[in-house]
């Protein structure tokens, strides 16, 4: 990135644009100065056809006016706008200006729409048939390129639908992950854990922990191992949401299942981020997206009721 913000691209960026005008200019000049008597033979020597001759005269007098024109036009557009680097011309716009108070404009303009929903708990909000149909379209346009339209997300990209979370999912937790993000981070292990065969055993007792599929005399082995993986995850293995470590008991697998995927997971880790929203929606706006997140696994409180507690599965 420090190499776009370098003063060397302004002076780059500069020095073509004034390249391009004057080499217009110097065209112009070149070609002013050919003059063709009326009876001399102004042909390259190119024939085609014998007959078909290609001849060498002065740009005509209307591709002369567009090239001035264009010349005029550069110079004046310099001084009044940005085109020579960081050179901010008389008028001082900039399309990162304009694209703020267009964005404040609108956000000023669709504020008192937020404005009823900012005093509901989301629970409440989330009974809301219009703000769930904002939220919907706020999922859209900034949650469904990872986790899918139907928010059930893919390998890597956890499934909102469901109740398994892994930094919890109340409301509260949802709006923290939504304006701050979240870095996950499984390091490497293999050395922790021991041989290539340790780090088998480990896997099949992993899969044991959920009843899936496995190799009992490896799982049996394996279980001594867990313990370095039982800092994050706990003994039981039902995981950690202070610390984003899943919970290993259930049939959930957010980067695939089986030994082999287990076994790369140990060996390599895995870097996982959630990127922050804050900078990007109001606070309104994420207020809303958080009701409508958690709608997505919990059923809404109706507007007419009185706020309760809720809890989740994990």
């Amino acid at each position: 990135m420090s190499d776009f913000i370098s003063p060397f691209w302004s002076t780059y960026v500069a020095v073509i644009t004034v390249l391009s005008i004057v080499a217009c200019v110097i065209l112009l000049w070149v070609t002013a100065r050919k003059k063709v008597p009326s009876d001399a033979n102004n042909t390259t020597g190119h024939v085609w056809d014998e007959d078909l001759r290609e001849m060498n005269n002065p740009l005509p007098m209307w591709w002369v006016g567009l090239f001035i024109i264009t010349i005029v036009f550069a110079a004046v557009y310099l001084v009044f706008y940005p085109g020579l680097g960081n050179a901010g011309g008389k008028f001082g716009w900039s399309s990162k200006a304009q694209y703020e108070t267009e964005m404040a404009a609108g956000q000023q303009a669709i504020e008192p729409l937020y404005a009823r929903f900012n005093g509901m708990p989301p629970e409440q909000v989330a009974g809301d048939a219009q703000a769930m149909a904002i939220g919907e379209r706020l999922f859209m346009n900034n949650c469904a390129q990872c986790h899918g339209s139907d928010a059930r997300g893919s390998k890597g990209f956890p499934n909102l639908t469901d109740g398994d979370w892994l930094y919890g999912g109340s409301p509260e937790k949802i709006k923290e992950t939504i304006e701050k993000g979240r870095q996950g981070n499984m390091p490497p292990m293999a050395a922790a854990v021991g041989t290539p065969e340790d780090v088998k055993n480990v896997s099949h007792y992993v899969l044991s922990l959920s009843s899936s599929p496995n190799d009992s005399l490896r799982a049996s082995l394996g279980k001594s191992k867990f313990g370095v993986c039982a800092a994050c995850h706990g003994m039981d293995g039902t995981g950690n949401q202070v610390l984003g470590a899943p919970n290993l008991t259930d049939k959930v697998w957010l980067h695939g299942w089986g030994e082999q995927a287990i076994t790369a997971m140990v060996n390599g880790g895995k870097v996982n981020q959630m990127p922050a929203q804050e900078d990007r929606l109001t606070a309104s706006q994420i207020h809303v997206l958080t009701a409508y997140v958690w709608g997505l696994s919990n059923k809404p409180v109706s507007t007419a009721a009185a706020p309760v507690a809720v809890t989740n599965k994990h």
